[in-house]
């Protein structure tokens, strides 16, 4: 139970990666504050999963670009569970492929400003409690792509790689704190948010790993765990890659 007694808060967490996490994390003994926007139906599935094996949990609605609504869900979370001691910050905004050349700046700019938004309002809500406790792990989800292009991907690309800049600076100004920052950077993972891309794609993905595989939510949320609970507690700043082998360094 390398999470007994703690809270953690996962946002996006009404499927995928941030599903995921959220029952990983219940499994290691957090309570998890289940966030949500408009997948309400999708939230509550994963927190009766939870509470069915044992766990305790709840799903809050926010939308993480708003700072009230932030704020309102961690004050929630606070009442109902206790202080965030753990934040997974995974919520991030669709992708929307297209050429660079052709790219339009206000999905460019709405994508950047969006994905920062989602880590910034939610840190900055969590981060006075645990730096009051000298305790806490910020653990952000990112993409192998802000260090890996891909063709199309240059918003996506440029937000993430945004995020990676975030988390160092924060770690550096949080560490003197007790509160650990890092980032875990999946590849290409079989969630419903990659649904869309060709067989082939996915196909030839795996087959450049050196795992020979794409990745599936439960591989992320092993190496969230790892950088949340206290046997990372001496790692902080960490780009981690979760892509079978492709970003070695």
């Amino acid at each position: 139970m390398l999470l007994d007694g703690k809270v953690a808060l996962v946002t996006g967490a009404s499927r995928g990666i941030g599903a995921a996490t959220a029952k990983r994390l219940a499994a290691e003994g957090a309570a998890v504050a289940v966030n949500y926007n408009a997948s309400e139906g999708e939230a509550r599935r994963v927190v009766a999963a939870i509470e069915l094996a044992g766990g305790r949990a709840v799903a809050v609605r926010a939308d993480v670009t708003d700072r009230a609504a932030v704020d309102e869900m961690v004050h929630l979370v606070a009442r109902e569970l206790g202080p965030v001691d753990v934040l997974v910050a995974n919520a991030g905004m669709r992708v929307h492929l297209a050429p660079f050349a052709g790219y339009p700046w206000e999905a460019f700019e709405a994508k950047l400003v969006g994905e920062a938004k989602g880590v910034f309002f939610v840190a900055q809500a969590v981060v006075p409690s645990m730096i009051s406790r000298r305790s806490g792990s910020i653990v952000v989800i990112s993409s192998s792509l802000s260090r890996h292009a891909g063709e199309g991907f240059c918003a996506h690309s440029a937000s993430k790689a945004a995020l990676d800049a975030l988390v160092r600076a924060m770690a550096l100004e949080l560490g003197p704190h007790g509160v650990r920052v890092n980032t875990v950077a999946p590849g290409l993972t079989l969630t419903d948010a990659t649904a869309f891309l060709p067989q082939g794609v996915k196909d030839a993905s795996a087959k450049g790993t050196p795992l020979r595989r794409n990745g599936t939510p439960d591989d992320v949320a092993g190496a969230i765990l790892a950088l949340a609970a206290d046997t990372g507690r001496h790692v902080t700043g960490v780009y981690l890659p979760v892509d079978g082998g492709v970003l070695m360094g």
